[in-house]
């Protein structure tokens, strides 16, 4: 099954530390990268992933902030924000309209050696979750074997940022998926619930939503706050606490959190059917596909930037390669 192009901009000057460029948009089937780029040879990168509902981009200054945040944990130039900015709402423009469209922010430490960091932002259509966000995934527990403070104890860990360092995330999900489950969500040695590979997990007890705090080494979740403020304008109450894997039996209901899923309920844990309160699921995943981020659209219809002079016709249909979902 093909799929419409993905449309790509390049940044020249991603960081603070250089003068600002614009943008160029840039042929997605041509090479950008180097070999020896450290966000190739080394993982040496961060990057963000923001889903555009509609032709609106999600929790736009959220995504930017976090990636301002894993810049700062991996001691990499602080990213250009505005720039950054610009670049994905020109994607996300020059792409053809489809409902649901990712957004994914990339930048690694650039060529070993050079003094330049290497930043593009790449868009291409979401995957179709509808029987998910429907139909509820099968969740098991993979234990991290990491206790509940790393983040304290071993900071060089990186654990809170989003790194291009995936490979163990990936093999998490290949783990789960080996197993029977759609995904997992990862425990400390002590059995504290911390975050899934790509996601974060939001418990529902009684009117109270609870998701473990950041102080676990874990990512905030953008598509989590979301839900919690969706919930707190409905009278609930949210929570970040720790809690363990015994203590989800007295949940009610339980949603995967991410920005190319949204909400997902969990319909099964390690085999044990679950069940969910599917008209307030249904109501939370009517917000989280049409609140509008009050700045996502700002200056979004920009045509003059960049185009390295390639026509818009030599676009070819291509097959997508995995993509990676983001919290």
């Amino acid at each position: 099954m093909t799929v419409s192009s993905p449309v790509l901009f390049v940044l020249h000057s991603p960081t603070t530390d250089h003068p600002a460029a614009d943008p160029v948009r840039t042929d997605a089937l041509a090479p950008i990268l180097r070999v020896d780029d450290l966000g190739v040879t080394r993982g040496d990168g961060i990057f963000e992933t923001i889903n555009a509902v509609d032709g609106y981009p999600q929790a736009l200054d959220a995504h930017l902030a976090r990636f301002e945040l894993s810049a700062s944990m991996l001691e990499l130039p602080a990213p250009a924000v505005e720039t950054w900015r610009r670049a994905a709402l020109a994607a996300l423009d020059a792409h053809p309209r489809v409902p649901e469209l990712l957004l994914k922010l990339v930048m690694t430490r650039g060529v070993e050696g050079g003094d330049r960091c290497t930043g593009w932002v790449v868009a291409f259509p979401n995957t179709d979750f509808s029987r998910q966000r429907t139909e509820g995934i099968d969740l098991v527990t993979l234990d991290r074997a990491y206790p509940a403070d790393v983040m304290t104890a071993a900071p060089w860990l990186l654990q809170g940022a989003k790194t291009i360092s995936y490979a163990m995330n990936m093999a998490a999900l290949r783990y789960a998926r080996a197993c029977g489950a759609d995904d997992a969500v990862f425990v400390s040695t002590e059995g504290v619930v911390l975050e899934g590979p790509n996601s974060t997990l939001v418990a529902k007890f009684g009117d109270r939503l609870v998701t473990p705090p950041t102080d676990l080494g874990i990512l905030a979740g953008t598509s989590q706050a979301r839900l919690f403020r969706w919930a707190q304008e409905r009278g609930l109450s949210t929570s970040y606490e720790r809690f363990k894997v015994d203590d989800l039996d007295g949940a009610d209901t339980l949603w995967v959190c991410s920005s190319g899923r949204l909400a997902v309920p969990v319909r099964t844990l390690d085999g044990t059917p679950r069940t969910w309160d599917a008209d307030l699921h249904a109501a939370a995943l009517t917000h989280l596909r049409t609140a509008r981020d009050q700045r996502g659209r700002m200056a979004a219809r920009r045509t003059d930037l960049p185009r390295d002079g390639y026509p818009a016709a030599s676009w070819q249909d291509v097959t997508p390669d995995d993509r990676v979902d983001g919290q």
